[in-house]
């Protein structure tokens, strides 16, 4: 009878660490998880939450970070969001960095193939982390939002909206519209 290997699980360091080239991959539990690229309205849902946030926040000390940037959600997990915002981590120590632990507001475009993830996996990881306040689910096929707010140290708030409605981030002091998350110019 053959056995199957066992193989150490990976660190977050050790994920780190890996040059995927051209191919995103995040880590889940100390295992790879190959990412596919997005549609082109998911790309520009992305973009327009990033040019919002960017304008913003400037001069804040708070910076939104594109899918480039991972956040480290366990010892074994690195998750990369459509868009996340730190803060306080605009001096130059943090330049070459590829991961924070701390993200305070974390934005995921929905898509087919990565919603349910997502709405589980990746909810209750971010939930986990001390710094969230906000998490938002932005769902490009029906232009809602779903916004997770932390209301205390274990309580949150979690509402899905079916009519159109702005993304207030109380810990950013910043509203974004609904029009111009969703704008196609």
């Amino acid at each position: 009878m053959a056995t199957q290997p066992v193989y150490p699980l990976l660190t977050a360091e050790d994920f780190l660490e890996i040059d995927f080239g051209d191919r995103k991959a995040e880590l889940d539990n100390g295992v790879i998880r190959m990412m596919a690229g997005g549609t082109a309205r998911h790309a520009r849902v992305q973009g327009n939450l990033y040019v919002a946030l960017a304008v913003r926040l400037r001069g804040t000390g708070c910076t939104p970070y594109n899918s480039d940037m991972a956040a480290r959600t366990r010892d074994h997990s690195v998750r990369y969001s459509d868009l996340s915002v730190y803060c306080g981590r605009d001096g130059a120590e943090d330049d070459d960095a590829k991961a924070f632990n701390d993200p305070r507001v974390l934005f995921e475009v929905l898509s087919a193939g990565t919603a349910r993830t997502d709405l589980r996996v990746k909810l209750d990881e971010y939930k986990a982390l001390p710094s969230v306040d906000t998490i938002v689910f932005v769902d490009i096929a029906t232009e809602r939002l779903r916004i997770i707010q932390r209301t205390g140290p274990s309580g949150w708030t979690d509402i899905a909206y079916d009519a159109p409605t702005d993304v207030a981030l109380p810990a950013l002091d910043v509203t974004i519209p609904h029009a111009e998350i969703f704008a196609r110019d």
